[in-house]
């Protein structure tokens, strides 16, 4: 998930992005109202109608711009070792989620809605999708590079993410912060047993 919005609004989809971030932390998604928006953005109601109809429509834009902040970070990972980016990586999802827990919730309720809401599916699907893209590319990238063993990538990043969706999830439903740590921990021996190459000697 993306760190919380908090890059300078350069125009009123930004704040009204913005807005609806502060508006998700305090009220959740069952309580957020256009009206709460509004009020987080310092303006009327109509100010947000004239960008989007419905609340359903601002969440989905909402969540289209969560899963560009995401992708905006990892792509500012810079480096090339396959197994620093999968750690970055891992710590980006489980890690830093541990200072957004309200965001978490608030995020968690707009997935239950994806079966019946065609839009906010078509963004969780876009998100995992994208993940998991990332995490067989670096699995792929290690494993042509020596460092991870001749795994299946796909399952290998199919196995990272469950891990990843069970911490976040039982971070919300039981308001068990520690399960994040453990699912970051949990993530590293996973790594360590089924991805690194065992060395040999003192190296």
């Amino acid at each position: 998930m993306a760190d919380s919005p908090n890059r300078t609004a350069a125009d009123p989809n930004e704040e009204i992005m913005r807005a609806t971030y502060q508006a998700l932390q305090e009220h959740g998604y069952a309580d957020l109202t256009i009206k709460r928006i509004a009020e987080e953005y310092g303006k009327s109601t109509a100010a947000i109608h004239y960008h989007y109809d419905t609340k359903d429509d601002l969440l989905a834009a909402f969540l289209d711009y969560i899963l560009d902040q995401f992708q905006n970070t990892v792509h500012e990972v810079e480096t090339t070792d396959p197994e620093q980016r999968l750690d970055l990586l891992l710590n980006k999802l489980l890690v830093d989620a541990q200072d957004h827990l309200d965001l978490l919730v608030a995020i968690l309720e707009m997935r239950s809605q994806a079966p019946y809401k065609e839009a906010f599916r078509e963004r969780f699907q876009q998100n995992d999708e994208y993940v998991r893209y990332m995490l067989s590319t670096v699995i792929d990238q290690g494993i042509q590079d020596g460092v991870f063993n001749d795994v299946d990538a796909e399952h290998a990043a199919r196995a990272l993410m469950t891990i990843v969706d069970g911490g976040r999830t039982r971070a919300v439903v039981f308001d068990e912060e520690a399960s994040l740590a453990t699912a970051r921990q949990t993530a590293e021996e996973y790594v360590t047993a089924v991805l690194a190459v065992e060395q040999s000697g003192d190296g």
